[in-house]
């Protein structure tokens, strides 16, 4: 026997999770766009001062990656050192 159009429509699986076949499947929307590394930046920034507001929070958990937060934080504190030690050294150096 044929299948019905109830039965077809059971048998057909949705498409997978993430994957669209719309018009703008390969755009990204700016919500879930990855995070630029100035946005990055600043946000080590705000963490490291203790500013960081809700808003960014937010959006640096949703759609930032763990990895690019800890290595900008390194980053930051390596150069935070370095920027400390070189201006005890000039403040020493005119005593």
């Amino acid at each position: 026997m044929g299948k019905t159009a109830d039965t077809a429509a059971q048998d057909s699986t949705p498409p997978a999770a993430g994957t669209d076949s719309g018009p703008d499947a390969g755009a990204e929307s700016p919500e879930q766009a990855p995070l630029s590394f100035w946005q990055m930046l600043g946000s080590a920034a705000a963490a490291a001062f203790g500013v960081q507001s809700s808003k960014n929070r937010k959006r640096d958990f949703s759609r930032g990656k763990a990895s690019h937060f800890i290595l900008m934080g390194v980053g930051f504190t390596a150069l935070f050192v370095l920027l400390m030690v070189g201006l005890v050294n000039l403040v020493l150096s005119l005593t």
